[in-house]
């Protein structure tokens, strides 16, 4: 059920009781050449929300789920990283003391608390955020936690500020976006899969390649070859 179109903070926020997922249906927005700059669908519950890799995303009730739409002019590497410091520190904003698994899982105790998909669709870019407030799915794989163990928060309150961190983050240059994500990163100066080999991930380059120590060298990778 579609509940309205405002204005909130200079975005168009779109937002439903239940769809089957903001991501898809901002794609559909775009396909149809409805899309502008700095949309957000947002839904209280999604009944085929996904992430990476096509995996299920559990959506009930009680938490964020929103996909941000973002014209652009060419793909940037770098974006996930942005994203990634801009919802650590919407937590930190509640008190909650976040730390980021590469690319952009946020952790809290060691227990995944929030998920990032971005994908492309024609000139535009979609940030899909997965935020747990009220309620955490049981998950066979990693331990999941939520917001409302640490401090008291509503969607709302949340949305509203990562509007603003995303605004922030995406605006800064990207020397000092990298050195925050690696300061919130768990995974620096740790042992990670290379190709199925174990390398050292030593930080981010410039242009946001990820800096493996592998044997005696240097390796530069996007992270598609990687598993943490």
């Amino acid at each position: 059920m579609k509940m309205g179109d405002i204005k909130l903070d200079a975005y168009k926020l779109i937002s439903f009781d239940k769809i089957p997922s903001t991501q898809d249906y901002a794609h559909d927005l775009i396909v149809s050449g409805d899309a502008v700059d700095k949309t957000v669908v947002v839904a209280q519950a999604q009944s085929a929300g996904r992430g990476r890799y096509k995996r299920t995303w559990v959506s009930h009730h009680g938490n964020l789920y929103a996909s941000f739409i973002y014209k652009i002019y060419e793909r940037d590497p770098k974006l996930s990283y942005a994203v990634g410091v801009a919802v650590a520190e919407t937590l930190i904003s509640f008190g909650l003391k976040p730390q980021i698994k590469w690319p952009n899982d946020v952790l809290i105790d060691g227990k995944k608390i929030s998920g990032v998909l971005i994908e492309y669709a024609r000139n535009f870019v979609i940030v899909g955020i997965g935020i747990n407030i009220k309620t955490c799915p049981t998950v066979k794989e990693y331990k999941t936690t939520k917001v409302s163990e640490y401090a008291e928060a509503d969607v709302n309150d949340v949305l509203s500020v990562l509007m603003k961190k995303l605004d922030k983050w995406r605006g800064t240059d990207f020397a000092i976006v990298r050195e925050r994500w690696m300061e919130l990163a768990i995974c620096i100066n740790k042992m990670i899969k290379y190709q199925g080999k174990e390398a050292e991930l030593i930080g981010l380059n410039e242009d946001g390649a990820l800096v493996l120590r592998f044997g005696n060298g240097y390796v530069l990778t996007y992270g598609d070859e990687i598993s943490i």
